[in-house]
């Protein structure tokens, strides 16, 4: 039998919390247990916690601030279940999400997969604009889920099941920028199967700024670079596309100021964007917003990974952070 112990990572966010217990009360199937791990919270959400002891099995934990990575790892050493679900704080889970990921595992038992992500329609028009810009084909190559190829595909933490024995065996997340990738790297260097239940989605709301969405992406490229390093196989053309991207763009613009002509691969790039997005979520809006978050994805990717390149800062930070 399989019986699922959720992890759930909360820093100073009760208000995600809240919704997210309420989604996993509203579940066709409640064979489950909660455990959310506070991770040295100025604004605990511990009394809104109090609200669902009664009707999910609940359990509140507090730590002193160690990071996200050893918070997980906190949560899965105390559970009481056989397979593990990661979430991260700020998504909500459709109510047939439990029941689907367990008629997954009874079909097509793995060690470790991942879901997918997905913008609720109740979601700000900004919302949905990150959700296609991070899961658009034209801007992440449906790296993030939306590709046909499932078989050794990377779990990330906000959507993860991994079992005990995979956490017991390899261990848990590394403090380290891309931990849930580099995970999923030695999860199946370990022999294990990974793979996607594009079923199982969750509704994701990301950030609600393009100035936090900016520095969010920008430490992915930067990660991206460390776990190359790491992993040497791991860095694939897919990953350098939104550097290309950048230096592409700045080129292009500089050339115009001789030729008008170069700014055309551009302009026919945003209207690609704005239509496919506006078509896919029926808004003139959301494309227009889309076309913005999309550049401040690419560019925030692609400057993040240049910048570590050169520099090393990143990865010099968590070394630092690590030996203190």
């Amino acid at each position: 039998m399989t019986k699922f112990s959720l992890i759930i990572p909360v820093f100073n966010r009760p208000d995600e919390i809240d919704e997210l217990l309420q989604s996993l009360e509203n579940q066709t199937d409640k064979d489950f247990e909660v455990l959310i791990v506070e991770d040295g919270s100025a604004v605990k959400c511990d009394e809104i916690c109090k609200k669902y002891f009664e009707k999910l099995d609940l359990k509140y934990f507090f730590k002193q601030n160690s990071g996200r990575s050893e918070t997980r790892n906190y949560g899965m050493e105390r559970a009481n279940g056989n397979y593990f679900l990661i979430f991260d704080s700020d998504v909500i889970l459709p109510v047939h999400y439990i029941e689907t990921v367990r008629r997954c595992l009874s079909e097509n038992y793995v060690d470790c997969f991942g879901g997918r992500d997905d913008a609720d329609k109740n979601f700000t028009d900004l919302q949905k604009a990150v959700n296609y810009a991070m899961t658009s084909f034209f801007t992440t190559g449906g790296i993030r889920g939306g590709t046909k190829k499932s078989e050794k595909f990377s779990p990330r933490s906000f959507n993860m099941g991994l079992s005990r024995e995979v956490f017991e065996k390899v261990g848990g997340y590394k403090n380290m920028i891309g931990e849930d990738i580099d995970l999923s790297i030695r999860v199946l260097d370990a022999g294990f199967k990974t793979t996607l239940f594009k079923d199982a989605y969750v509704f994701h709301k990301r950030r609600v700024s393009l100035k936090s969405f900016f520095r969010q992406v920008n430490t992915f490229g930067k990660g991206r670079v460390i776990l190359g390093k790491i992993h040497k196989n791991s860095l694939k053309i897919v990953h350098i596309l939104p550097s290309i991207f950048v230096i592409g763009t700045i080129f292009l613009l500089l050339l115009s100021f001789f030729n008008a002509l170069f700014l055309l691969p551009i302009l026919f790039f945003i209207l690609l964007i704005f239509v496919d997005a506006a078509i896919k979520n029926r808004s003139t809006k959301i494309g227009f917003l889309s076309v913005i978050a999309s550049f401040t994805q690419l560019f925030g990717y692609g400057l993040g990974m240049l910048s570590e390149i050169f520099t090393g800062k990143a990865a010099k930070k968590t070394q630092e952070e690590n030996y203190k």
